[in-house]
């Protein structure tokens, strides 16, 4: 079934949008008061802003604080409309998309910008043990394995007296691993201290693993120590130049050892979507779409793809697929359209670049602030101007306002207010769920009696996790209590350690 949108075509031009992200929503909403009609396709009904999903992973935010119908931020628009497909096919030549649901749109103009996904290497069975961050999806996938490991932890050492490690790997230094990494050491420091009676969640440990030599490679190398020291100082253990070769459930292959974790959660690298592929135009090996100045494939003035998707060079180096550049190209695509409307020249695309800010954790982070006034700030006021600008770019001000409410409650009180587990009770690695259930335990009555003492009345010198011989929980048949006493050794990155390894030993 072919669906032919336009109105008058010697009147009303069909622009087809693809992807409802920053560059797709920011087109479509610069294009309302051309004499024109646009239809935005998205395979979901809502935009995302994604600077901040690890906010929701790591249970800080609501998806709904950072998410907003794309009908919505459109809906003033008396010249767009919202379709929620999916394309699986293009016809360049007929100037048709094919969509999932069998049907086919015609377009005059095609802009293309549905982003990004994970890489994996090739080794895309890794996605199933260590989910990466691109969706409100992923998000509340990460946000279910962080506290499901910290419940059975709880339930564990309730029903046996100690439990396995809470080890946490995050594969990848960017900006992504770099806020995961950062903001796990945080809700267990902070926001779940109070919230567990046999365990102590400030014992977990974060091992960010970076293949290369540093984090943030794209920032300036002092801006990458700062943030280095700053994640030091949040008791993240850094391994630089260290690269994941095997990821399993319970563990992870690291610069030839093997590293326990509950959780693994992947930020080493990215892909563009396969739409870009799709098109049959040339593209680089991560499936980019080569374009001009003018944001087009080679030999279709027609079509134009921005964001992720989009590979375009400015100054001999590639433009980073970050929200800035493609808020930025979806309004410049608007601009292009118009000069076509006006029989004028098209006019360059420059994208003008206003810095880049990654943040750490709790009144921490780094900026390499290009605009209003050139700048490289780290720790507090890092933190504030990042803080900013985010609330700035939040579309919507009931967003706006419930994500800064948020926060301010966050930072006064130390309470994190969305800690809300949904779906399955597996967590991929915990010992003890490959499917074999150990026989009920009976727990003991006096259990609430004598609960672990909480982390600031324990002895320097005695890890939390660990318990020794007579401090019991439950009555345990001698099956458990051998099981119990191998879960109770803490596990390290060497595989002969016998307690937390520092930062610089393997």
């Amino acid at each position: 079934m072919v669906i032919d949108t336009r109105h008058d075509i010697r009147h009303r031009p069909r622009v087809l949008i693809v992807g409802g992200g920053f560059a797709g929503t920011h087109a479509a909403k610069a294009l309302a008061h051309l004499p024109l009609d646009v239809t935005v396709v998205d395979r979901s009904n809502h935009f995302t802003f994604q600077p901040l999903l690890y906010q929701v992973a790591l249970a800080v935010l609501s998806p709904a604080d950072i998410a907003s119908p794309i009908r919505t931020i459109v809906g003033r628009n008396s010249n767009t409309e919202v379709l929620m497909d999916e394309v699986v096919g293009f016809d360049l030549a007929q100037r048709k998309v094919r969509l999932r649901s069998r049907a086919e749109l015609r377009y005059d103009y095609l802009m293309l910008a549905t982003g990004a996904t994970h890489s994996y290497f090739g080794h895309d069975d890794w996605a199933s043990t260590a989910p990466g961050l691109k969706t409100i999806e992923d998000a509340i996938e990460i946000r279910r394995r962080v506290l499901l490991a910290f419940e059975l932890a709880e339930r564990r050492k309730l029903e046996t007296g100690s439990h396995p490690p809470l080890n946490f790997v995050v594969a990848g230094g960017g900006p992504t691993g770099v806020e995961l990494a950062g903001a796990i050491c945080d809700i267990t420091r902070y926001y779940l201290r109070r919230d567990f009676r046999h365990i102590d969640p400030a014992q977990a440990r974060v091992l960010l693993l970076e293949g290369g030599p540093r984090l943030l490679p794209s920032y300036p190398e002092h801006l990458s120590l700062k943030a280095e020291q700053q994640l030091a100082g949040l008791g993240v253990e850094i391994h630089n130049s260290t690269i994941v070769t095997g990821v399993e459930p319970g563990y992870v292959i690291a610069g030839g050892r093997r590293i326990d974790s509950v959780c693994t959660l992947w930020a080493a690298g990215v892909q563009a979507s396969p739409v870009g592929r799709m098109l049959g135009v040339r593209t680089d090996k991560r499936g980019s779409v080569w374009v001009d100045a003018t944001l087009n494939p080679e030999g279709h003035p027609e079509v134009f793809v921005c964001g992720d998707l989009a590979h375009f060079e400015q100054d001999g180096k590639q433009v980073p697929g970050v929200a800035q550049p493609a808020m930025q190209m979806g309004d410049h695509v608007a601009k292009l359209i118009a000069a076509d409307l006006n029989h004028q020249p098209r006019p360059a695309f420059r994208y003008f670049d206003k810095g880049d800010m990654a943040t750490i954790g709790r009144m921490a982070a780094v900026a390499d602030v290009k605009w209003p006034f050139r700048a490289e700030l780290s720790g507090f006021p890092a933190w504030a101007a990042w803080l900013l600008v985010h609330i700035y770019f939040l579309i919507g001000f009931r967003n706006r306002l419930a994500v800064l409410a948020q926060w301010v409650w966050s930072y006064f009180t130390f309470s994190s207010g969305v800690r809300l587990i949904y779906g399955s009770q597996h967590l991929p690695g915990w010992p003890g769920q490959s499917g074999t259930e150990e026989p009920p335990t009976v727990l003991d009555s006096t259990a609430h009696e004598a609960p672990a003492a909480p982390a600031e009345a324990r002895p320097p010198d005695r890890p939390a996790a660990a318990c020794s011989s007579g401090e019991t929980f439950s009555r345990s048949t001698p099956r458990q209590a051998a099981a119990s006493s191998s879960a109770g050794e803490p596990t390290a990155i060497g595989p002969e350690s016998a307690g937390p390894t520092p930062q610089s030993q393997l």
